[in-house]
């Protein structure tokens, strides 16, 4: 079982060029860029709660995951097996993209009500899964501790969703953003090890940025479905084009005025969530990209 849940060295032998091409694909699914690109042109076009709940949920699995990677100290499997240079050093257990493509993709699948979304979700979390394999960067027991997390992850989030907590979501704003606000030390204190959460922390950055901008957005800029289609497609594919290519010129100004990397990204991600929550949507709506919401 030892050897089962480690060992990666059968994964060489079934490599060929087209299969590295196909699993780098599935596992972009897992990376920055991708959430940068499908979490703002998914609030923009498709359902703007939905894709708060999503974004909600895809930050706590993901602080989770950085905080039981710096827990375990798990190593990755050895370097001669990887294939993908942008994991670093950081440790496997568990596998975050196991851990958030499930998590993402079961939830969309549930938020759709449709029996063919589950098969679809369910197929690309397992391409996903297998990328890492295949890419040698993690063994089976990272993938299947990250699978086994995400579904717990997205268990314990329908009951915060849920009536049961509607004291939270008619809570007054400013309380709301209070909490994100006053749970991050709490989170930095009780993180395992001395060196702390590092950029993982930008996370709650983006949570408080996003927040922040659906807050704005609720009271003040109601944006609702698209005028024309395919103008709204345009403009969304423009919008998140800045956000990727204004991504590293932006970073490098922040650290340019002497800010850490952590203050640096945590900074960041709250301006990308703003910019994705409100400022977008209020150019959509002074630009009929959008009509107004219902009330």
């Amino acid at each position: 079982m030892e050897t089962f849940l480690h060992d990666i060295s059968w994964v060489p032998p079934l490599r060929t060029p087209e299969l590295t091409v196909f699993f780098n694909a599935l596992t972009w699914l897992g990376y920055s860029t991708f959430f940068l690109i499908a979490l703002p042109i998914g609030y923009w076009l498709w359902n703007k709660h939905m894709f708060t709940r999503l974004a909600v949920l895809i930050i706590i699995t993901g602080v989770l995951n950085a905080f039981l990677k710096d827990l375990f100290h798990d190593p990755r499997p050895p370097f001669q097996f990887a294939l993908d240079p942008r994991v670093g050093d950081s440790y496997g257990l568990p596998s975050g993209h196991a851990q958030v493509a499930t998590a993402m993709w079961l939830w969309i699948a549930y938020e759709i009500k449709r029996w063919w979304a589950w098969p679809v979700a369910i197929a690309i979390a397992v391409g996903v899964c297998l990328s890492r394999l295949y890419l040698g960067v993690h063994d089976i027991e990272d993938v299947l501790a990250g699978v086994l997390i995400g579904l717990a992850t997205v268990v314990a989030y329908r009951t915060l969703v849920s009536d049961e907590f509607r004291f939270w979501h008619d809570a007054n704003p400013l309380l709301q953003l209070a909490v994100i606000l006053a749970i991050q030390p709490v989170v930095w204190f009780a993180w395992p090890g001395s060196s702390g959460p590092g950029v993982s922390f930008a996370l709650f950055g983006f949570l408080f940025g996003w927040w922040s901008g659906v807050i704005v957005e609720r009271n003040w800029i109601r944006f609702g479905k698209p005028q024309n289609w395919i103008v709204a497609i345009v403009a969304s594919v423009a919008a998140a084009a800045v956000l990727v290519l204004g991504y590293k010129p932006l970073e490098q100004l922040l650290l340019g005025a002497g800010l850490t990397k952590m203050a640096a990204s945590w900074i960041l991600s709250a301006i990308i969530g703003f910019y994705a929550t409100a400022l977008v949507p209020f150019l959509f709506s002074i630009g009929r990209v959008s009509r107004p919401a219902a009330p």
